[in-house]
């Protein structure tokens, strides 16, 4: 199995998204690498997490009249319940059949982000208030256009 890594192939240009991003990596990736006895804590943590990044973009699609928002919202769901049939057989003990499932998880998410997470990342820079610069180090800020929310919303 190999273990999940950020590559900047990831990257979408929508930082809010790709934060997320870098975050579901690192648990996914703690998860990975947990031992027997911190696989089913680990896996909570990666359904927390996916929950959470989940939801923070089936409310952009919703309230940003994003075209594809009904087949990514499902295919978020189907994810879901697949993670919660991975903590079930964590409890049961079967961690061979989870440490498979991380790893189907991370080649499927490596998909879906370079899709379906890239429409959605050019949509909102298209059609949503752009996040203000983040303060660079030294004190510059490198400006940035800022797109208008749609009135739809």
């Amino acid at each position: 199995m190999e273990p999940i890594v950020w590559t900047d192939k990831l990257l979408l240009d929508y930082e809010p998204m790709d934060t997320v991003h870098r975050d579901f990596i690192a648990v996914l990736a703690a998860a990975q690498a947990a031992d027997d006895a911190n696989l089913e804590k680990a896996w909570v943590e990666v359904i927390d997490h996916t929950r959470s990044h989940f939801d923070r973009e089936d409310d952009w699609m919703r309230h940003s009249g994003f075209a594809s928002a009904d087949s990514h919202i499902l295919q978020h769901r189907v994810v879901l319940n697949v993670l919660r049939e991975g903590l079930a057989l964590a409890r049961s003990g079967q961690y061979g059949a989870v440490r498979e499932m991380a790893s189907e998880l991370a080649a499927w998410f490596g998909k879906h982000a370079q899709t379906q997470d890239a429409a959605l990342a050019l949509h909102m820079r298209r059609h949503a208030e752009y996040p203000a610069p983040r303060p660079r180090p030294g004190g510059t800020e490198r400006p940035r256009a800022r797109h208008r929310a749609s009135s739809s919303g």
